[in-house]
């Protein structure tokens, strides 16, 4: 490539977009917190930029207090929606997201709780209708991962909770949610490069990844009666406290290091897939998987 190309004034080199490896290693305790990543995550505190794409509408977000879902939760509101911040036990994160919706001028909710629990998925979204009027938008988002050397080191108990979170939680908010949503709302689910190419370390979550991906493919057909769309995303690695927080320390210091662009992605390069799949702009995408994997490609 000529050296004398002149740079855009607006566009950026996405090589440099965000840190790049080496990341610090500290370990933080499961579930991992946004104050003690290292470096601090970007969520689009200072580069997201609305333009009414979701005016008026309502989201419920899982996972929603930090990572991915907090990006979410901000470009969502500075879109023009209200949110509820569905998170397990993160409340100080948590608060911050809120306070992130509120900066916008939108209303925030946040409510603790496991969505491994049928009852707690049904509550949240009774609890966003209550509070918004509608549920327009559904993110089943949170995940639980765990890594190990040998399918022996997975007790039942892991095994089970990690289907229980990413799974089961994903299919208890949508039964509960679908009948109850109107037309032209939206269900977008976040499944993983994992889904098309497993670690065996991430065995647990690989494949429930993998699950995550089909049950949007199934699940779209059914849901457009409704007249509601059913998509997913596909990250690669994003820099969230799932990693710190899960992963081992050489894993966590090169993390990302693998993809064309020598990094990590940062939560708020992975929210604008979320924005257009919610918004009017896919209103002809159903059953289909963005993928936002760093040049990884996936088919």
């Amino acid at each position: 490539m000529p050296t004398d190309v002149k740079p855009h004034s607006i566009l950026i080199d996405p090589r440099e977009a965000g840190p790049k490896p080496p990341y610090s290693n500290r370990r933080q305790p499961t579930p991992g917190s946004e104050e003690l990543m290292d470096p601090q995550a970007d969520h689009g505190e200072q580069s997201y930029k609305g333009c009414s794409k979701l005016q008026g509408a309502a989201a419920l977000i899982t996972g929603g207090d930090s990572g991915i879902g907090r990006a979410v939760a901000l470009a969502f509101a500075r879109e023009g929606a209200d949110v509820l911040i569905s998170y397990l036990n993160e409340h100080d994160d948590a608060e911050e997201t809120a306070e992130l919706v509120r900066e916008a001028g939108r209303k925030a909710v946040t409510v603790a709780g496991d969505i491994g629990s049928q009852e707690h998925c049904e509550k949240l979204v009774n609890r966003s209708i209550r509070e918004f009027g509608s549920l327009d938008i559904l993110i089943s988002n949170a995940a639980v991962q765990s890594v190990h050397e040998d399918i022996d080191e997975w007790s039942t108990e892991e095994f089970d909770r990690t289907y229980k979170t990413n799974v089961y939680g994903m299919f208890y908010l949508c039964r509960a949610a679908l009948p109850k949503m109107p037309a032209g709302g939206s269900i977008i689910a976040t499944t993983s490069v994992q889904a098309f190419q497993p670690t065996g370390q991430l065995l647990a979550y690989s494949s429930t990844k993998g699950a995550i991906k089909t049950f949007i493919e199934g699940l779209s057909e059914l849901a457009i009666q409704h007249g509601v769309r059913v998509n997913g995303v596909a990250p690669g690695p994003v820099w969230t406290p799932l990693i710190p927080s899960t992963m081992p320390k050489d894993k966590v210091k090169e993390f990302g290091k693998n993809t064309l662009f020598g990094r990590a992605a940062q939560p708020a390069e992975l929210a604008p897939a979320y924005v257009f799949l919610a918004s009017n702009d896919a209103r002809y995408i159903t059953g289909s998987i963005i993928d936002v994997t760093g040049g990884r490609q996936i088919v």
